[in-house]
């Protein structure tokens, strides 16, 4: 019994470092594949230097559709199509901000309507400044001393948070609620101080959003620098403030998130892979998030040219306004439970085209152990960290279908210095960092398509 109990265990063994040494040759295989060949950098110049940023509801938009349709084909999938979408239209147009003190002239700041922000209609909008430094101090201000007045949420990122997406986290809540709060008490518009961690003067847009039956005012966001100045002026006098802005909503419009795949061998059953197409208006969406498009294609290119046989169908999705609206997550997820289609797990990439150093993983504790196990896979090639619990904005509606879901996580430390601003080009992208990214995503979506 002994015997035949230890050749059991020596069999069993030889497997499992067979599967390994197996699963090893394959990811070193998917790493030199996409290191020498991968496309995704040239298609990322190709996306934001010959169509820019990527408003939804814009001809640039519009025109990315066409070139990620194409880019889905080039790259090998055996089908490509359209999603319709209905999603909301927000134009920026013209907009200033002035300031002066009691006995000087106009003088203008560098700003940014925040998105889906109305605007002043064009017309001067104008009133004395009120600091706060935190949400508790701005309640404490009764409404008569905001009424007729622009309230400044001087709020700073907060730097101790390592992982600079708690920073951005901890700080959001003025961006999205600055508006509302202030025009409950009367106020005329907001200013908030950017949501960076950079010490520069680049304002930093991203969306904002009002409550029911509130008052729709406006919102707008400076600099860390100009910030700075801002508040030292008022320490020691009356400062007034002046916008004119032209932006708003403008309805509604059809739309299309793209998407592409290659059929399972064994199943229907869905993988999905994706990034949102759109971007904001201001530099040329290169980490937010041409970046998680470039690198979900390079997925499906790699299966085809290492000629993986993929067990379930593996599908890139392009998804439709993420920035300021989330429908084309929305509809992506009311189509799969109308079409009864089931799937098996969905990866995201919007945090930026850095160095990949983990993946965070939004499931129940027996998937997330079971991921966990195949970390040693994944350190020789920089990706170590498997203990988040989130995943991105666009496969949220999948994971409250009970779909596992996740999220590559390169480095942060860059990140919230160029996000939602004229910064984020093309030659803010490494190439290396962005294909190892994509080489950390095909490498889990083959181990899923292989052991689930």
């Amino acid at each position: 019994m002994k015997k035949i109990l230890g050749t059991s265990l020596l069999l069993l063994s030889l497997a499992v470092f067979g599967q390994v040494k197996e699963d090893s040759v394959q990811f070193s295989k998917i790493s030199t594949e996409i290191l020498n060949n991968g496309k995704g950098y040239t298609e990322l110049k190709d996306l934001t230097k010959n169509i820019g940023h990527r408003l939804s509801g814009s001809e640039a938009y519009e025109k990315s559709v066409k070139w990620a349709e194409q880019k889905l084909k080039d790259a090998g999938a055996d089908k490509v199509w359209l999603q319709e979408v209905m999603i909301p239209v927000w134009e920026r147009g013209k907009e200033s901000l002035q300031i002066k003190t009691s006995s000087g002239s106009w003088k203008g700041l560098k700003m940014l309507s925040l998105g889906n922000s109305e605007g002043t209609g064009g017309k001067d909008v104008s009133g004395e400044i009120i600091m706060v430094k935190s949400m508790e101090e701005y309640e404490k201000l009764p409404a008569e001393k905001v009424k007729d007045k622009i309230i400044f949420f001087n709020y700073p990122f907060n730097q101790s948070f390592v992982e600079t997406f708690r920073g951005y986290g901890d700080a959001s809540k003025y961006r999205t609620t600055a508006a509302s709060l202030t025009a409950k008490k009367g106020g005329k518009f907001a200013i908030i101080r950017s949501l960076s961690s950079a010490f520069d003067d680049v304002p930093h847009t991203g969306a904002m959003r009002y409550e029911d039956k509130v008052n729709k005012i406006p919102a707008v966001a400076i600099g860390n620098t100009t910030a700075d100045e801002l508040e030292t002026l008022l320490k020691t006098q009356k400062i007034t403030a002046k916008l004119n802005s032209n932006c708003g909503m403008k309805g509604e419009k059809l739309s299309h998130s793209v998407i592409g795949e290659i059929t399972g061998k064994k199943d229907k059953s869905v993988i999905v892979v994706g990034g949102h197409l759109d971007s904001w208006d201001v530099g040329e969406g290169a980490h937010d998030d041409g970046a998680g498009i470039v690198q979900s294609i390079e997925v499906l290119r790699t299966f085809k040219k290492l000629g993986i046989k993929n067990n379930h169908t593996i599908r890139v999705v392009c998804f439709a306004n993420e920035e300021n609206g989330v429908k084309g997550g929305i509809q992506y997820g009311k189509t799969a439970k109308e079409n009864n289609e089931k799937h098996l797990f969905a990866l995201e990439s919007d945090a930026g085209g850095f160095t990949p150093r983990g993946i965070s993983l939004e499931m129940d504790d027996d998937k997330r152990s079971q991921i966990k196990g195949w970390s040693g896979l994944f350190f020789p090639y920089g990706v170590y960290n498997f203990e988040g619990k989130y995943s991105g904005t666009d496969i949220y509606p999948l994971h409250d279908m009970g779909v596992p879901t996740a999220e590559l996580v390169p480095d942060s430390q860059r990140y919230f210095d160029i996000h939602h601003t004229e910064e984020d080009t093309f030659e803010k992208v490494n190439r290396r960092e962005l294909l190892l990214g994509a080489v950390a995503m095909t490498q889990i979506i083959y181990m899923i398509d292989k052991n689930w």
